[in-house]
């Protein structure tokens, strides 16, 4: 028989939740570049307090991330339930981006930068065939080019996001410029030029992997 787990003391709850909330607020900021020191820090608690909750950071991002990321799986059954695979292909994109352009932890998560994608398998499970579905319907009503695939996605919503973090000091707004340039490329239309294949899982990875500096385990 599994040992029930034991509440934790109501101190022992209240720096749980600074510390989540610390994390919410430099991870956003920062993304998960940030550390467990950097997190203690802006919690007002010492560094051993934050480890005893979260031994790694991997369990930190698990226990702040899990249950946010189910949010996309929301948009995408959202985006689903609309009668054009067109409006809910580019609702997906612009409500994701929107939520990836504010929030530079959750874009991290989404995109599994800097974390073991273990941890959020399961939410993958979920959201992967649903944007599949909504490609495919688009696909059918002829709406978005054919040459476009699931694995673009991604690789379009790390590039205006990237440009959100580093516009937003001079323009923070600009990046749905760009957003919606690429929404305009992604239609299908009589004179789209050939791109070449789609991105595959494996391209999105080997970039991912060139890319992203290696992130501080602690």
């Amino acid at each position: 028989m599994t040992e029930t787990a034991r509440p934790l003391r109501r101190d022992a709850q209240r720096n749980r939740e600074r510390i989540l909330h610390a994390a919410h607020d430099v991870f956003a900021a920062r993304g998960f570049a940030a550390t467990l020191d950097d997190v203690a820090q802006h919690a007002g608690v010492g560094v051993g307090t934050v480890y005893r909750r979260f031994p790694t950071k991997e369990s930190l991002i698990e226990a702040l991330f899990a249950d946010r990321l189910e949010d996309l799986v929301s948009i995408a059954e959202d985006a689903l339930a609309l009668p054009s695979g067109w409006d809910g292909l580019t609702m997906m994109l612009r409500r994701t981006v929107e939520m990836h352009a504010v929030d530079r932890g959750m874009r991290d998560a989404a995109l599994c930068l800097g974390v073991d994608k273990q941890h959020f398998v399961e939410v993958g499970e979920h959201l992967v065939p649903l944007i599949q579905e909504l490609i495919d319907k688009a696909h059918a009503e002829g709406t978005l080019r054919a040459d476009v695939g699931l694995h673009d996605l991604p690789v379009i919503m790390a590039t205006v996001t990237e440009l959100a973090q580093h516009s937003s000091a001079r323009r923070p707004a600009v990046y749905r410029r760009f957003l919606e340039l690429i929404i305009d490329g992604l239609r299908a239309g009589p004179d789209n030029g050939d791109l070449g294949p789609a991105m595959t899982q494996e391209d999105v990875e080997a970039i991912v992997d060139d890319c992203v500096p290696p992130i501080k385990r602690t």
